[in-house]
């Protein structure tokens, strides 16, 4: 099996590509944006399959969310020009403090 920690990467940035790809897709009404919506969302699921068979699912799913949560944010600000309020700028910041204390809180078993 490939590393799977490249691999919960690869899934991130699918999963952060398809979403990138959620408002191009004028609500799945336009066909292009549409099948990179369902393609990519289609990777990064095989691929988080993948990893969670190695990764404990709980890791997996904490860091997929918070690394993603960042990602999102900053398509959101770099593609669309859509600005966090302070409130949730902090929020975000919690989740990503969160993520940082799972990874070094220790390994669990799977």
């Amino acid at each position: 099996m490939a590393n799977p920690w490249l691999l919960l990467l690869l899934a991130i940035a699918a999963e952060v590509a398809g979403t990138s790809c959620l408002k191009l897709s004028a609500g799945m009404t336009r066909p292009l944006p549409s099948l990179v919506v369902l393609a990519a969302y289609g990777a990064a699921m095989l691929l988080l399959s993948r990893v969670v068979q190695t990764i404990p699912l709980g890791i997996t799913y904490a860091l997929w969310s918070g690394i993603g949560i960042l990602a999102i944010v900053l398509v959101g600000v770099l593609a669309y020009r859509q600005i966090p309020s302070p409130g949730q700028l902090v929020g975000m910041a919690l989740i990503a403090a969160g993520v940082v204390i799972v990874n070094l809180s220790g390994a669990t078993h799977s």
